[in-house]
């Protein structure tokens, strides 16, 4: 069984606990949650350590792609390693990050991960933290800002390296998949889903050309806060929780 849902924002035991999602009675390692992006690695404190455990004696394998919500100087400490065909970070023995453009062989059916957005909510700046603003602007609900290595990472955006290595395992893949994970839409998905409100960027024209050059089933996104069809193909995630198979 895989079932897919959106971003979480480390809140797992609230959307994963047995009253929100009772189909796990009948789940094992063997199957497969999927989270949209913003999965919620953000520190390493006692708490989110304990959630992390509480996550790992799940009856299930949980797996992630990346959002503009992680501390990505903690994810990037795991060692890369590979599983299904791809490569992975394991967070735990049974919570795996799917790195960004691999392709993932899971119960016979081929899943593309690209993880990252842009964030939105930084209109103010990334501040440095020592910058002499943060002191006061901490007070004023109105800023919105960010403090680099603390709660915005530059690479909540993709490398050219990542994006190079997508096109050529989809180019080994006859450009054919069937299930597309990522965090973020591609730009024409984006548009239609907020009304031309958020502005192309690099990630979305990225995966605006995969949207155009691959064969796929599937097409599913979180980022955005709502549950919602697109299109027949291109759906958008947040609290509701699908199987796929």
């Amino acid at each position: 069984m895989i079932y897919i849902t959106g971003d979480t924002h480390g809140d797992w035991v609230h959307r994963l606990n047995m009253n929100s999602f009772p189909e796990q009675k009948e789940m094992t390692k063997d199957d497969y949650v999927i989270i949209c992006g913003d999965f919620g690695i953000w520190n390493d404190s006692a708490q989110q350590r304990w959630n992390l455990n509480w996550l790992e004696e799940r009856n299930f394998t949980t797996l992630f792609v990346d959002g503009n919500h992680e501390n990505y100087d903690l994810l990037n400490s795991h060692p890369v390693n590979e599983w299904h065909g791809g490569k992975v970070h394991f967070i735990r023995s049974s919570v795996i990050h799917l790195m960004r453009g691999q392709i993932f062989n899971i119960e016979y059916i081929t899943f593309f991960t690209f993880g990252g957005a842009r964030s939105h909510d930084i209109k103010d700046g990334i501040l440095e933290i020592d910058d002499p603003r943060i002191k006061s602007w901490r007070k004023n609900p109105d800023k919105m800002y960010r403090i680099n290595h603390v709660s915005w990472w530059e690479e909540e955006m993709p490398n050219e390296e990542e994006m190079a290595e997508g096109r050529e395992n989809l180019e080994l893949a006859g450009n054919k998949v069937d299930f597309i994970i990522t965090h973020c839409a591609p730009s024409s998905t984006q548009a239609i889903l907020s009304g031309g409100f958020y502005e192309p960027d690099k990630l979305t024209k990225y995966l605006e050309s995969i949207k155009c050059g691959v064969d796929y089933k599937y097409w599913l996104f979180g980022h955005y806060h709502i549950d919602k069809s697109v299109t027949s193909k291109d759906i958008c995630l947040f609290e509701q929780i699908v199987r796929i198979n």
